[in-house]
């Protein structure tokens, strides 16, 4: 199928599969990649075992390095996928981040570019009742929560110059950052520093349009894409939008680390689907996190009251997050004149789009 489009005259090849694979049904999805049943261009990667100690994988919520499974991709050199290396339980606590405190001032939003600042400090305490008690009528309103699609955290993506800047910056979540890091390093990337973050939230009827991440100032450092909920569809493809993208399923847990040649490739998001095991939510999420969690974790117990809220959230949508290295080790921005480095309204190269609104696209990146 990616052959035969390819050849036909018109879009380019990526937006050819991009609207293949966005307009299909569910049950037509053969040519996407499945990690869990690796074969013909997967091939099993390897990791740096040596480079975190089970005790921070612990800490971070993570099985041993040692017990993951990591695998690439034949034509995409510095691409690997780990599907779900985290312990049981602990993806909790990083979808109760993303939808409780990561939304939280000083944190900027897509909320931010409508409302007045006061009408979002406190998200998830104007829509957790909501979304509790919210049915299965398409019909009902949604909840601030429900039109959160993205966050930024570290130094701030300014969307309409496509740049970072010094002065647009706040602290960065320890707790991400240090996930982050023990990933990186079992990658290879021993002294990473997650530096900016930007969290994607999606529904079933969103997605994200083809773009390259190329705004952070050191490309020698990889993305690092996390993934929690509903399913999705991910494209990744070459150097220029002629080249066909390769599909592959990310399901809850998994993670994408896009480094090297494959740092600055094509990529976008056509579909979010329901869970493969049928059920509401995948089972990686049944369980809470471990009674007795080392010293110095940072995962979180999560309330019964506060998940049963991000459950219900999750029954309908996904969330991403993707962390970057901005800077190399002692770089500095370069002086700019004339911009506060303030997030503005996003662009049309690169959007997250609901198809029930599309003449009000709020775009994100990956």
């Amino acid at each position: 199928m990616a052959a035969a489009l390819t050849r036909e005259g018109g879009e380019d090849a990526f937006r050819r599969l991009f609207r293949f694979y966005r307009q299909r049904d569910a049950s037509d999805l053969r040519g996407v990649v499945d990690f869990s049943a690796p074969g013909g261009q997967v091939f099993r990667s390897q990791l740096s075992v040596s480079s975190v100690s089970d005790q921070d994988a612990y800490r971070a919520g993570l099985k041993p390095v040692s017990q993951w499974k990591a695998y690439g991709l034949s034509g995409y050199p510095g691409f690997i996928f780990i599907p779900n290396p985290f312990l049981p339980g602990c993806q909790r606590h990083w979808v109760k981040q993303c939808l409780k405190l990561y939304p939280e001032k000083p944190n900027v939003c897509n909320l931010d570019l409508h409302m007045a600042p006061e009408k979002t400090t406190d998200l998830w305490g104007q829509s957790k009742e909501q979304l509790r008690r919210k049915g299965s009528s398409k019909w009902e309103p949604r909840s601030l929560l429900e039109k959160l699609r993205w966050v930024t955290l570290g130094y701030h993506y300014n969307w309409e110059t496509k740049k970072y800047s010094a002065n647009h910056h706040t602290p960065f979540p320890s707790d991400l950052a240090f996930l982050s890091e023990q990933v990186a390093a079992a990658c290879g990337f021993r002294g990473f520093q997650a530096q900016a973050g930007i969290l994607n939230y999606y529904h079933f009827d969103s997605s994200l349009g083809i773009h390259v991440d190329e705004s952070e100032l050191d490309h020698s450092r990889p993305l690092l894409s996390f993934s929690f909920g509903q399913s999705s569809i991910f494209l990744l493809g070459g150097l220029k939008r002629e080249e066909a993208p390769t599909a592959m399923f990310m399901h809850s847990g998994d993670i994408m680390v896009m480094s090297g040649f494959s740092r600055l490739l094509y990529h976008a998001v056509p579909r979010v689907l329901p869970n493969p095991e049928g059920t509401a939510l995948p089972s990686c999420l049944d369980q809470a996190p471990s009674s007795d969690l080392p010293v110095g974790s940072v995962i979180e117990h999560s309330s019964d009251e506060d998940w049963q809220v991000c459950a219900k959230y999750l029954q309908s949508s996904r969330i991403n997050m993707t962390i970057r290295q901005v800077l190399a080790e002692g770089q500095k921005f370069p002086e700019e004149s004339g911009t506060n480095g303030k997030g503005q309204a996003p662009s049309e190269d690169s959007y997250h789009e609901d198809s029930k609104a599309k003449r009000h696209k709020p775009n994100t990146v990956s």
